[in-house]
């Protein structure tokens, strides 16, 4: 990792480099296919993810994005974007450095990653470009995963927030006996991997009550569930837990009838989502 001081002289260097760009990450006018004529960039000074920073990415991770991931599985792969998004976009953005030893500044590369969804919230195209230095190549020779993608296996289990809690609960003393037993399961199968890498809890909620309360919620389930699972057994090293409130809701309903059928349709979006990275389970 670069010092800080390093990184000071860096970004002082990109302040001259770069051409101010808009401030907005989600100007880009992207069709329903996931596709866009021109991308726009943000301004590299403008991350709100990592303060100014963005991030060395995985090498391994990136050479994994492609068409047709969803966000859940993208975020697994890169993070969250290190720019500000409005709801619901339509275009992920990060800032990401390489190490390119005699290049760059402090032998570091520089480059801007975005990725493009289509109207049903699929990833489609991807777009690099140069930050510091200008003409640079980006990405800059990625390497292959040492382990083949193809003996990658990524495996992803949704339980309904609604089996597993209380409405509107998020502790382990409301964990509901048919979601203990559902999960007991769950970590039987995990047990059974020839290798577990790792395990990402995801809380998602339906859009009643304020963004900050629901954010608030998606993170306290996964968090329940991500001990849970740990006291069954399961290596705490290997499991993160991540809220993403009523962001990525997988069901739309109109506001039309009782707060009750509004509730009762709105069911598949309260739900938590297990994603685990591992293979040659027996």
């Amino acid at each position: 990792m670069m010092k800080f001081t390093q990184l000071a002289g860096r970004m002082s260097a990109l302040a001259a480099a770069v051409l101010v760009l808009s401030a907005c990450s989600s100007l880009s006018k992207v069709k329903s296919d996931g596709t866009t004529d021109e991308p726009v960039w943000p301004r590299w000074d403008k991350v709100t993810f990592h303060k100014t920073r963005g991030t060395f990415p995985d090498a391994g991770s990136l050479v994994q994005v492609k068409p047709g991931l969803t966000k859940d599985e993208l975020y697994y792969l890169l993070g969250r974007p290190h720019y500000g998004e409005m709801w619901r976009p339509r275009e992920w953005n990060y800032l990401f450095h390489f190490h390119t030893p005699g290049q760059g500044t402090n032998g570091v590369t520089t480059c801007q990653f975005k990725v493009l969804f289509d109207r049903n919230m699929f990833s489609n195209e991807t777009y690099w470009h140069a930050v510091d230095p200008e003409n640079a190549t980006c990405p800059p020779q990625l390497q292959e995963p040492a382990t083949p993608v193809q003996q990658q296996q990524y495996h992803r289990y949704t339980l309904s927030a609604d089996v597993l809690f209380a409405f509107d609960r998020s502790s382990e003393q409301d964990l509901q006996p048919r979601g203990r037993e559902e999960l007991s399961e769950l970590v039987d199968k995990l047990r059974n991997f020839d290798q577990l890498n790792s395990i990402t809890v995801i809380g998602h909620t339906d859009y009643l009550g304020s963004d900050a309360y629901n954010q608030r919620l998606s993170q306290q389930r996964a968090e329940t569930v991500r001990r849970y699972l740990t006291a069954q057994g399961l290596p705490a090293d290997k499991i993160r837990a991540v809220g993403m409130g009523e962001s990525q809701p997988v069901k739309q309903c109109d506001n039309h009838g009782g707060r009750s059928q509004l509730i009762a349709c709105l069911q598949p979006n309260r739900r938590v989502e297990i994603q685990v990275d591992g293979y040659g389970s027996r």
